[in-house]
């Protein structure tokens, strides 16, 4: 079995894990989630821990029960916790305004950009150049925030985009003459 597929997950007071067939349900504070399982693995809730294992012994199996485990444990830190993403704008009259359920971007297109934010997802922007994305899943999280910085990506002559915070683009030298 994978290394991390041996690891239990811990599960905090105000969680519960419910493994029921084919699916694993983990419920907490801040919310419900749901996630479908390979038939090669099993899940076992017992005295605070969910442990995964394996119904083969084929490295396939391995394989996925390592995989499992950290979706699991990542559906855990979800309900407890959540995720964030924090985005960046750089460049002269990029802006973003979240309104409800739509991110209304300026991006430099003759045009502005209006986003719809999926259920599930809160977006906010304290600054006019920074977006925050919130939310209990993190695949959801990660996909709203790459979508957003699909629409400008961090061009590589003067870094003008949108970017993950944190986030160094590497600036190419200009022509030369």
């Amino acid at each position: 079995m994978s290394r991390v597929g041996k690891n239990p997950v811990e599960l905090p007071k105000g969680v519960e894990v419910t493994a029921a067939g084919s699916s694993v349900k983990v419920k907490g504070p801040k919310g419900e989630l749901t996630m479908a399982l390979n038939p090669q693995v099993q899940v076992s809730v017992a005295d605070g821990k969910a442990r995964v294992g394996t119904v083969s012994t084929t490295p396939t199996a391995d394989m996925v029960s390592g995989t499992t485990r950290a979706l699991l444990a990542n559906m855990v830190t979800g309900v407890t916790k959540g995720f964030e993403r924090k985005l960046e704008l750089v460049g002269v009259g990029y802006r973003a305004q979240a309104q409800g359920k739509k991110l209304n971007l300026t991006l430099g297109f003759s045009h502005p950009v209006a986003y719809p934010v999926p259920d599930g997802i809160t977006v906010e922007t304290p600054s006019q150049t920074e977006i925050i994305i919130k939310g209990i899943d993190r695949q959801k999280v990660g996909q709203v925030a790459a979508e957003i910085r699909r629409y400008r990506s961090p061009e590589p002559y003067k870094g003008k985009g949108v970017r993950f915070a944190g986030e160094k683009v590497v600036l190419k030298e200009a022509k030369k003459k």
